[in-house]
């Protein structure tokens, strides 16, 4: 996802300053976590077979890390596991949209 100061950080949801394509050499300056990783791509899917929706030949086995995959875009959805991300709402927002989902 980005931001008016560039690609947010797939673990701290922090901006990075980066516009355009992410190196393997860009890490963030809050977080330090590389950017250029499975978890920072769009592809990334936990659910999926090698955790890609793209059809990688060899498995990639720390996700965290940078890598050579052709196939990597940065994400536009920022929320990981272990990472800040986006947040939802407070309590009482997430009820109301829910309440106001299910409403008759």
């Amino acid at each position: 996802m980005t931001s008016d100061k560039g690609l947010l950080c797939w673990k701290c949801g922090k901006p990075t300053g980066i516009v355009g394509r992410v190196t393997r050499m860009d890490s963030c300056v809050e977080c330090m976590a590389d950017l250029r990783c499975c978890h920072g791509c769009k592809h990334f899917d936990p659910n999926s077979h090698l955790q890609c929706r793209e059809h990688i030949a060899t498995p990639v086995s720390n996700k965290e890390k940078n890598n050579f995959c052709d196939f990597f875009q940065p994400r536009d959805a920022i929320k990981q596991p272990g990472g800040v991300g986006e947040s939802a709402g407070s309590k009482e927002d997430i009820k109301k949209k829910l309440n106001d989902l299910f409403k008759d």
